[in-house]
């Protein structure tokens, strides 16, 4: 236990710095993969997307635990519950600022969960916050304004508050696992893909929305629950064993600099000027917090 309290031990692994790395990269294409989907509305991608997610997590915690998903929800106890409808819920807002926003817009709010994180640890479990992270925390709201600055009234501007919503909803899952003290956190995500389901069809039925969608849109929900959200967690979770919680955020930002490369590369989108320079404030506010702590021999929760 006292290792991995070290950062300087776990930053010598660097099969876990890739495999976090690599999760990144592969969060990276879900902008990517929602630009690809020519029909289907947020609520139809996401039961398609619970549901192929809710299969591989079973497949996966039945292959490492010898036990059924189904058996180890009671544990999660109400900690458990709420952090699966909050994963729900940042899910949803997830693809619907992609959808309505530019791709580049809503990772770099995405970014913001960890400071939310550290707000709601400070409200809810009394977790110190280091001066650093207040400093990081006015930095990333100065980059939020100019990115958001001057669409009021547009169609974007509900997208970027949807984003900021995902963020909030990853940052109250995480304050509820650290509330349950889970250990585990992969039943609590089958948990929200069980919730993703049932609460996806009741939404489609009540808006009349199809649950029937074409091969090409049904394809692309169902491989991002397994290749995307599925795979992204299971290497983060393997990774994140062994690399210090400050250089975790950093390595996270893969998936916001290489998801508006994706766009960009294939679709063509290019992000807008206040885009990139909220951007680039956001994302030095991300990278000075993560930094600041790394050297640090006993990290901070949460940031």
């Amino acid at each position: 236990m006292a290792e991995l309290s070290n950062p300087t031990i776990l930053a010598r692994d660097p099969r876990g710095v890739l495999l976090v790395f690599l999760a990144g990269v592969v969060w990276s294409t879900v902008g990517l993969g929602i630009r690809l989907i020519d029909d289907a509305q947020v609520w139809q991608i996401l039961f398609y997307r619970s549901i192929s997610l809710s299969a591989f997590l079973y497949l996966l915690i039945w292959w490492r635990n010898g036990r059924s998903a189904f058996a180890m929800i009671p544990a999660l106890g109400v900690s458990g519950m709420i952090g699966a409808l909050a994963l729900v819920a940042a899910y949803t807002g997830g693809i619907y600022a992609i959808q309505t926003t530019s791709v580049a817009n809503a990772m770099l709010l995405f970014a913001t969960a960890p400071f939310m994180a550290a707000i709601l640890g400070l409200l809810v479990l009394r977790e110190g916050v280091r001066w650093q992270t207040w400093v990081a925390i006015a930095g990333a709201c100065l980059g939020i304004a100019i990115m958001v600055g001057g669409k009021f009234g547009e169609g974007a501007f509900v997208g970027n508050l949807a984003a900021l919503g995902s963020a909030l909803g990853f940052a109250v899952f995480t304050i509820a696992l650290r509330w349950g003290r889970a250990g585990e956190m992969l039943p609590c995500i089958f948990l929200s893909g069980l919730f993703g389901i049932v609460l996806m069809a009741a939404i489609c039925l009540a808006l009349d929305l199809s649950l029937i969608l074409s091969p090409r849109d049904s394809g692309i929900a169902f491989s991002m629950g397994v290749f995307q959200v599925g795979l992204g967690l299971v290497l983060y979770t393997l990774g994140s064993k062994s690399v210090p919680a400050a250089e975790l955020t950093l390595l996270s930002l893969a998936e916001v600099l290489l998801a508006p490369l994706w766009v960009w590369l294939v679709l063509g989108e290019v992000p807008t000027l206040l885009t990139m320079i909220g951007g680039a404030v956001l994302l030095a506010a991300v990278a000075g917090n993560a930094v600041s702590g790394i050297k640090r021999k006993a990290p901070v929760t949460l940031v």
